[in-house]
Formats: C-alpha cells, structure tokens, sequence
C-alpha cells in the first residue's frame, strides 16, 4: 500500500479529517462538531485525539500533518492570528507547537481557502493551466491564487483575500470594518438576506412557500430552488453573480489566468450564476485582451477541495 497521510479542515462547525494518498485516493473521511466555544487547548486536543486514532486504524504517517482554518494564520510561525468565526477567535494561538507537543507531527498551517485553492489545484481544474484564481463564495466570499502553477501566499500567507476587495465604497458595513467588501454583496450570507427581504415584501411568492415564510430556513441554496419561479430572486442572484464578475475581473486584469474556479456553497447555484459571470467577464475586459480561452467553472472538488487541499499540504508541504 503507497504511504497515507492524514490531513484537517477546521470549520467554524465542523471539523474535517481526510486520509488519502498521494495521488488523491481517498481511504477515510471522518468528522467532529467543532464546539467553538471550548478553549483552543480544549478543541485541539479532541483533533489530536481523533487524528493518533486515524492513525492506528489507517496507517497514516503522523511526522506532517496540514490544516486548514478558517481565518489569519501565520504559515512560517504555526499560529492562527485571528478567527473570525470561531467564538473565542483563536488569537495568537500557537497551534503547531501545542500538537507537535501532544503526538509529535510538524503541523503546516493554510488559511482554509487556501488550503482549498491547493486541492483544486493538486487534484482539480487547477492540474491543467499554470494560472487561475479560486473564489469560494458561501458565508462570506475567500480566495485563492496560483501564478506559473504555484499557489501564491505572500509574505503572511494573505495573498487572495479576495472578498475583501472594495467593490462599492458606499455600501454595506463588512465584519472586517471596511465598507462594500465584495463579500457584503455577494456572499450565500447576502443573498439570503436579500431573499428575506424579497419574501416579506411579497415579492419572492415561491420562496414563501417554500420555506413556510420562515426567514430562518432562507439560504442561498433554497434561493436557487425558486429563481424560475421568482422572478425578483433570480434577478438578485444574477446581481450577485455580476458582484463576483467584478471580483474576478480585478484579478484577469493583473494576472490573466487561464482558469476561474468558483466553488463553495454559492456554486450550487449552477450555470444561472456562472454564465452571468462569463457573459459579464466578456463584456468588460474583452476589449483588452482576447478572454475567451478563459474559462470560468464550479469547482471539480466541490465540498471536499479543503481536505484535499490538507492531503496536498501533507504530501507536498507549503507551496515554495
């Protein structure tokens, strides 16, 4: 049997575990409720736990492990910096030095998108072209870049932030403190806000019966399965994708990728969403370059480009 490795996905939620080989094959997919609320110790122990226990059962190699989480880390140091989405925020947490303590594996850190982008790039879309961006679109919008077919971090590991763009400097209030970040506008958290307000005005009919007038039951998923009938809906998804157009064509004008992958929740919406992009991303950059070689496409990993990624980071180490 070729050699195992195991890698992590850390979720607000959710904590991911994947044991696969080299080349992609995954043998074991596992995963644990994140419980944000405890302590980091306290959560990295129960990680430390479950991965000595996937280690035994499946042979995996524990001298490196990869994981993503979801928010600033520090790449060369193994801290996170700050977690947005975790309740105690994970400041400054020293995450490599305290696993490495506790079953003796070096620890590679990646922001969660990242981490993603790496898969997709490792075992998805991303084998055939030397350049593409990775947009994660689902609570809030992240991002990836890979340049002459290396994924690129800069100096903190914070290169492809990429729905932190301004795109409307006078809109929403963004958690990061800026105003009209790209992910107030077109993130799975903005549509279905945008859903909501559609469905009590009257003007989303489907979508409230649907969800028996229920804004909690209001996603973008559940968006989508009404955009036919509603039409007020599918114009606010065809508005966001036209948000995300903006995103991407700030990134084909300083790189000019061969490859855009869409990928997290958001991407379910299908071809509603991504021909609104490829239409939007002829119209305005056409004129400077030839844009039709580029291609605009859901993600080929879909829900599992992180623990992918995490395999990758294992198996491979940091992009250098």
């Amino acid at each position: 049997m070729s050699e195992l490795f195991l890698g992590v996905d850390v979720g607000g939620t959710t904590i991911k575990f994947a044991v696969g080989d080299y080349d992609g094959k995954l043998v074991r997919e596992e995963s644990l409720p994140t419980e944000s609320h405890e302590a980091p110790e306290k959560v990295l122990k129960r990680i430390c736990d479950r991965i000595l226990t996937l280690s035994k059962e499946t042979g995996a190699q524990l001298k490196t492990i990869g994981m993503g989480f979801p928010g600033m880390v520090d790449v060369h140091q193994g801290f996170t910096r700050y977690l947005p989405n975790m309740t105690t925020h994970w400041i400054n947490v020293p995450v490599g030095k305290i696993i490495n303590q506790q079953i003796g594996s070096e620890v590679l850190l990646l922001n969660d998108v990242r981490m993603a982008t790496y898969g997709e790039l490792v075992y998805g879309h991303g084998r055939s072209v030397d350049n593409m961006m990775f947009m994660a679109v689902g609570t809030g919008v992240g991002g990836g870049i890979v340049i002459d077919g290396k994924l690129r971090l800069g100096p903190l590991g914070a290169a492809g932030e990429l729905g932190h763009q301004t795109v409307d400097p006078n809109g929403p209030l963004c958690g990061c403190g800026n105003y009209g970040c790209l992910e107030t506008l077109a993130s799975g958290t903005a549509l279905a806000s945008e859903g909501i307000r559609l469905m009590k005005m009257g003007m989303a009919p489907a979508l409230h019966e649907l969800v028996d007038g229920d804004p909690g039951r209001v996603t973008a998923e559940v968006i989508g399965d009404v955009a036919e009938k509603d039409t007020a809906v599918k114009d606010a998804i065809l508005k966001a994708a036209s948000y995300l157009a903006v995103g991407v064509i700030n990134v084909v004008v300083m790189i000019h990728p061969e490859l855009v992958v869409i990928g997290g929740g958001v991407a379910n919406l299908g071809e509603l969403l991504l021909q609104r992009m490829r239409d939007d991303l002829r119209s305005h950059v056409g004129r400077l370059f030839p844009v039709d070689n580029i291609l605009v496409e859901k993600s080929q990993l879909g829900s599992k480009a992180g623990v992918m990624g995490a395999i990758a980071l294992s198996s491979r180490g940091l992009p250098k």
